[in-house]
């Protein structure tokens, strides 16, 4: 497979319909994969299409964290918005700007190993890495496939919780 091999370890979505500030809502995301994981996360997409009053907006970030020497966390999230309008609430007696529409939230996760291409090299060392893995690192590759899969899972289900809430206020 080449320098950093990695394949998904899980892909998910969500789906929410309802009112939501979305601004809060990039905010509470981005803050719970940097802040609760460490996760490196960068921009790779943003486009906004205004139709009168009404928004579409289109987000994805990549993210990445590495575990060891050897293994790197790897993933993807977008975010898919769909008929955005600003509206107000009432909210403990004063009015408050939100946003009503529909979105969807996607992830996929992956671990990355040999990221540095170490065993790259030579075929004797690709040799020694599927030795390394089938033998030697099983049970590791296994708890960190694990892991990512259960971040990746738990970010979406606060995701989800976060727009539940929003839309019962």
């Amino acid at each position: 497979m080449g320098v950093g091999e990695e394949e998904t370890i899980f892909s998910s979505k969500v789906k929410y319909n309802g009112i939501f500030s979305f601004k809060d809502f990039y905010k509470f995301c981005y803050d719970w994969m940097t802040e609760e994981y460490g996760w490196n996360v960068g921009e790779g997409k943003y486009a906004e299409k205004l139709s009168g009053e009404t928004k579409d907006i289109e987000v994805e970030w990549s993210f990445s964290k590495k575990v060891t020497d050897y293994f790197k966390f790897k993933g993807k999230v977008s975010f898919k918005v769909n008929g955005l309008v600003s509206m107000e609430i009432m909210q403990g007696g004063a009015k408050v700007k939100t946003n009503k529409g529909s979105i969807e939230i996607s992830i996929k996760g992956s671990l990355q190993r040999d990221y540095q291409g170490k065993f790259d090299t030579t075929a004797y060392r690709k040799f020694l890495r599927s030795i390394y893995e089938k033998w030697v690192i099983p049970a590791r590759i296994d708890e960190y496939e694990g892991k990512i899969a259960s971040q990746c899972d738990t970010f979406l289900g606060q995701a989800k919780a976060y727009l539940d809430l929003e839309g019962r206020k």
